[in-house]
């Protein structure tokens, strides 16, 4: 049974917001329209960059934050703006805002945001609702309880960390006061502001409006969680399970490493925190991971688990019993519900903690272990010479590790299906922050336009792999474009959904059509104005990705993959398997992922 959680601390760390305008001691008394005071409350809170599409509800606020200091990018559809927000913030390290209309405008963004909260990203969506007179008679675009649930979209829950109607200029104290203690806490921040469009030109007095330097909040281990965690894990040798959530604390991840002597492993999210290359790595678990891990797992080396800042959710662990050690987890997270969810009948020490904090602690108490252990590293498949035609995505893969990851400093985002499975499989980083992969929402078009919020947040290049089902759903090589933001593209094109296709064949199912007409999207993106090239010979892969990563300006790359090539995702079937999903399993299928089994 998972115990009680050990008692934390938490520290406020000061830092220095932005102090400008209506902020100041000793101000004077000024009015300002609620629309302009939201605007100059973001840019106090160190918001830089607005991404949205616009309408006649949020005239006056789309008016107001056009006129601030932030940049205001306008996409061609929300989704694409919540999703370039998300990866703006894991680009750039500050918050970003999503703007929209009424009706529409506000639902078409909340799959993005959904993914935001999933990913742990501080994002504030700003949407315009019917004035309160006009509601309940069909107004244009109509945005009310008439129209739309209530709960959960204008209120705090799973969606939204905090969720408000602004129905009077009085409220924004409050407000303000909510959003910057948000932002300030350690883990995510989804905030929602609806703002009626009568409301957006009403007044305040600045002088009301509160100074918004709160300070950075950390939660601190205590020293009996630490003293305890030395305990634990000094009785026999431990492995290292790395998740997203440890990004900030790689260094010191890698010395405690190197003290202890422990193997380490990541999920599909923590690839590059702890050096691939690394003789203690023994590989990604989950989605696309590598077999390696479970020979590890087998050899009853490790006692116990030390996991830092993963939830162990599906795509992590698929739940396989057989990660689980004899004596169970130290699970350390920011959030006090994740630790002993995923594994609800392990052994689990849980610890409330900064993983930096934490990590910093332990390394103060844990013994030096200078013991020489054989481990398993990931795999490398030999590619066997071919016919050049079509391209085969692991030729792709490899010369995307030539001269993408190893030849620039891009930020690589991989897209669901088997683009995510080929790269996180394949590809190998020895920096943090610089793989990007959505696996709690994993929606289809997020790497394809988050992309651009990247690359543009961190005023250099951004790379996605991505399908051609998820460029036909949602793109914005039009936005970056306008904007001349140096993303690429590189589209696995192969006329198919092909992990639907492919895993549906692992599965013995048949008869579902997983099929799209062959798309000429290097034709699609030149019609845009990007540049763009198709390649469909493995010898002219290399040269097209020099291009494009020389290139100033938005590029498409239209690779014409082997679709019957066998992607490295089996350990998903395995788990939609024990979910109850009935299969016979086809022949001669070789297992290329985690779990090995």
């Amino acid at each position: 049974m998972t115990q009680n959680y050990t008692a934390s601390t938490t520290q406020i760390t000061p830092i220095a917001y932005k102090q400008n305008g209506y902020l100041e001691s000793g101000r004077n008394s000024k009015s300002l329209t609620v629309a302009d005071a939201i605007a100059e409350m973001l840019e106090n809170l160190g918001v830089g960059c607005a991404y949205g599409v616009a309408g006649g509800a949020m005239a006056s606020l789309w008016g107001a934050l056009s006129n601030s200091t932030m940049q205001v990018l306008n996409f061609r559809h929300e989704a694409g703006a919540a999703f370039a927000a998300t990866e703006a913030y894991f680009a750039s390290g500050s918050p970003s805002v999503v703007f929209t209309t009424a009706g529409p405008g506000m639902t078409n963004a909340l799959t993005g945001l959904f993914a935001a909260r999933g990913e742990g990203a501080k994002v504030i969506l700003l949407s315009a609702c019917t004035s309160a007179a006009h509601r309940g008679r069909w107004a244009i675009q109509e945005t009310s309880t008439s129209t739309l649930p209530s709960s959960g979209i204008f209120t705090s829950g799973a969606l939204f960390n905090y969720a408000v109607t602004i129905e009077s200029a009085a409220q924004l104290p409050q407000i303000f006061r909510r959003i910057a203690l948000g932002l300030a806490q350690p883990g995510g921040f989804v905030a929602h502001l609806s703002i009626p469009t009568g409301v957006q030109t009403t007044t305040v007095d600045e002088t009301t409006l509160p100074d918004l330097g709160v300070g950075c909040l950390s939660v601190a281990p205590s020293e009996e969680a630490i003293a305890k965690c030395v305990e634990l894990l000094s009785q026999e040798p431990f492995a290292i399970w790395v998740g997203f959530g440890a990004r900030n604390a790689a260094e010191e991840i890698l010395q405690l490493a190197e003290k202890t002597g422990a193997a380490v492993m990541c999920s599909p999210r923590g690839k590059g925190i702890f050096p691939e290359e690394h003789p203690q790595f023994v590989g990604v678990t989950g989605l696309g991971g590598h077999g390696s891990v479970m020979t590890y797992m087998q050899s009853a080396t490790a006692l116990r688990t030390l996991v830092l800042g993963t939830r162990l959710g599906e795509p992590t662990s698929f739940w396989s019993p057989a990660m689980v050690p004899p004596g169970g987890f130290v699970h350390v997270d920011i959030d006090p519900e994740v630790p002993g969810v995923a594994y609800p009948s392990a052994k689990t020490y849980p610890v409330q903690a900064d993983i930096k904090a934490f990590v910093k602690a332990l390394l103060k108490h844990m013994p030096e272990n200078t013991a020489q252990i054989s481990l398993p590293n990931p795999e490398r498949e030999e590619i066997e010479p071919g016919a050049d035609i079509p391209v085969r995505p692991e030729v792709l893969m490899a010369a995307i590790q030539k001269v993408i990851v190893e030849g620039s400093d891009a930020v690589v985002m991989a897209e669901c299906g088997n683009s995510f499975t080929w790269s996180t499989h394949l590809l190998r980083f020895s920096q943090t922050n610089r793989y990007r992969v959505s696996t709690g929402v994993g929606a289809m078009g997020h790497a394809v336009t988050g992309v651009v919020g990247a690359a543009q947040a961190r005023n250099g290049k951004a790379v996605a792999i991505v399908g051609d089902g998820a460029m036909l759903m949602n793109n914005e090589i039009s936005t970056a474009v306008k904007y001349q933001i140096p993303a690429i593209w590189i589209v696995l094109n192969d006329a198919r959904y092909n992990m639907c296709h492919q895993g549906m064949k692992l599965l013995g199912l048949t008869g579902a059509d997983a099929s799209i007409p062959p798309t000429d999207f290097a034709m699609i993106a030149k019609g845009m104005g990007a540049e763009a090239i198709r390649v469909v010979k493995e010898s002219d892969v290399e040269a097209a990705l020099e291009q494009a990563i020389a290139s100033q300006v938005p590029f498409l790359i239209d690779v014409i993959i082997d679709p019957n090539r066998a992607a490295p995702s089996k350990g998903r079937n395995h788990s939609l398997a024990a979910q109850g999903v009935k299969a016979t399993p086809a022949k001669n299928s070789a297992m290329l992922s985690f779990p090995n089994i």
